[in-house]
């Protein structure tokens, strides 16, 4: 019989599919038809640190009415849309889909500083939750701050939030590094037990009618997971941490290269976001019956079997394929 079942996080899951952070787990009837349909984890929408600090601010504000106090800071986010959701909402939403689901539910905090705002690891610990997610999200502005005050300020932070908890951390990241093997490897040194490759760069367009700023979100393509695959199939077996491939994930054969490259787990939003639960089924289906096809017994017995880590010198594999590719381009009639 074929075994699907894998282990992310030291959470054993009967199949490799994750629902990667989205609305998807903002209600509790969505989250119960993901487990339904076959997911084998969910991982909650994220937490941001300005909504904890906006609380907390307006909280201030209020007890010292008259003070004129955080005027600023009160008005940088906007009252409704994202920032409606209060922590203590979030914390609720956490223990019922524990109660709701027998799937392992990851909290899921994105913040890129050190603070106060850490303290609600250790909440959505107690919330329920089974792990939790960190999501780096940052762009950098400020022309005096260096590569290094970036990536110490995130390598401090991963370590504090890791010192609050006793839950696993996975710790999501973005491609936009200069040394994404040094600087992945100082994250499990501070204590992350998975790192997730990668989050989204959303990025603004312009509306020359309007002459605004238009924030729109783009649903992933499988072309996308290339980066995640490439960078997984580096570094599995050099980093010891669980892998976990975001970004394209969205047949079957998407899972398979995941898996291949020796990620523990794939996740997924945007493919169930635009065609909803039900693709979960076939895709599970598929990916056991191309295992048959091709003789695997099981999911661990295909995981890294692709990556770089019997290669001497991956820079020159690497070197050697963006060769290959261009040639193959010059070759074509």
């Amino acid at each position: 019989m074929t075994d699907l079942s894998t282990t992310y996080l030291g959470l054993d899951l009967k199949n490799p599919l994750v629902a990667s952070a989205s609305p998807l787990s903002k209600k509790v009837d969505r989250a119960k038809k993901l487990e339904d349909a076959g997911i084998a984890a969910i991982v909650m929408y994220s937490l941001f640190e300005e909504q904890i600090i906006h609380e907390s601010l307006e909280l201030d504000h209020f007890l010292n009415r008259g003070t004129e106090s955080f005027p600023e800071a009160l008005s940088y986010l906007p009252d409704g849309g994202l920032y409606s959701v209060s922590p203590e909402k979030y914390l609720n939403q956490v223990t019922g889909l524990k109660k709701a689901v027998n799937i392992p539910v990851i909290g899921s905090l994105n913040g890129v500083s050190k603070g106060g705002w850490t303290k609600y690891a250790r909440k959505i610990e107690e919330a329920g939750a089974d792990a939790l997610e960190l999501n780096l999200y940052y762009i950098p502005t400020d022309l005096d701050m260096t590569s290094n005050d970036i990536e110490n300020t995130q390598v401090e932070l991963v370590a504090d939030v890791k010192s609050s908890i006793k839950i696993p951390l996975a710790v999501k990241i973005s491609p936009f590094v200069t040394s994404i093997p040094n600087f992945v490897n100082r994250l499990v040194d501070a204590g992350a037990d998975g790192l997730v490759l990668f989050n989204r760069f959303y990025q603004p367009d312009f509306d020359l009618d309007e002459l605004e700023i238009v924030h729109s979100l783009d649903l992933s393509t499988s072309a996308e997971m290339r980066l995640p695959l490439r960078w997984i199939s580096i570094l599995h077996g050099k980093v010891d941490t669980d892998f976990a491939l975001t970004s394209g994930v969205h047949t079957s054969q998407d899972v398979i290269k995941s898996m291949m490259a020796g990620a523990k787990v794939a996740m997924m939003a945007s493919n169930l976001l635009h065609n909803g639960e039900q693709v979960i089924g076939p895709m599970v289906n598929d990916l056991e019956a191309w295992m048959k096809d091709h003789e695997y017994e099981s999911i661990q017995q295909m995981q890294g079997s692709m990556s770089q880590k019997s290669v001497k010198e991956p820079a020159a594999f690497e070197r050697a394929n963006y060769m290959k590719v261009l040639g193959s381009f010059r070759d074509l009639p």
